[in-house]
């Protein structure tokens, strides 16, 4: 019998294996996209504030001078590959595999997340050693009100991760906490694609026109 449609979120959807669960994550999902679509404006806003100040760098280091293309490159392949973990995560969830399946992409995911915030501050770390620190130039200010911005999201998802993982080792797969499992899910995915945005027009639009 065909379900009928129903129009709370436009999000990932847990299918007929659960129900409950997906009934009862519509109204909190729903609510979770308003939350990332503010968060997206408020990103939105300091792309727009670090596209504007890519010239005001005041004599001191530049996108030259400052970005390691090598590590970004890593840092990038990590954060693709720990959405697809999320997402496998995801599908173990939906086709009922079992839960400590769920638990070991969780687990990578984190190891995957970690490993990029590594990255991101032995960058940060090499950028100060060259004078690139956030009051040296208005272009720095607006990288750093950027960039480590993202980084605290990361550094949130993979608290999450933890505390998620924790709750279905002891509580197991309950319809709250696949609710949870979605809205993490939709949060890492979003995250990624700040940072597509952050390579494109901070990374490559730096070196391009800064």
């Amino acid at each position: 019998m065909k379900r009928a449609p129903t129009h709370s979120y436009p999000g990932l959807n847990l299918g007929r294996r659960h129900p409950g669960a997906d009934k009862a994550s519509e109204v909190v999902t729903f609510g979770f996209w308003v939350f990332l679509m503010s968060d997206l404006v408020y990103f939105g806003l300091m792309f727009a504030i670090y596209i504007t100040m890519i010239d005001a760098q005041a004599g001191g280091p530049g996108p030259h001078e400052l970005f390691d293309l090598t590590s970004i490159f890593a840092q990038t392949l990590i954060l693709l590959t720990s959405s697809l973990t999320v997402g496998l995560a995801m599908l173990a969830l939906k086709y009922n595999l079992p839960r400590p399946r769920i638990v070991l992409w969780f687990a990578v995911t984190l190891v995957l997340g970690l490993s990029f915030l590594v990255l991101e501050i032995r960058d940060f770390l090499a950028m100060a050693e060259k004078g690139g620190i956030p009051q040296r130039s208005g272009f720095l200010s607006a990288f750093y009100g950027l960039v480590p911005l993202h980084g605290l999201h990361v550094a949130a998802g993979c608290l999450w991760l933890i505390v998620l993982g924790i709750q279905l080792r002891v509580f197991g797969l309950t319809d709250v906490l696949m609710s949870r499992v979605v809205r993490l899910a939709l949060f890492w995915h979003f995250l990624d694609l700040i940072w597509i945005g952050i390579i494109t027009i901070v990374y490559f639009g730096g070196l391009t026109y800064g």
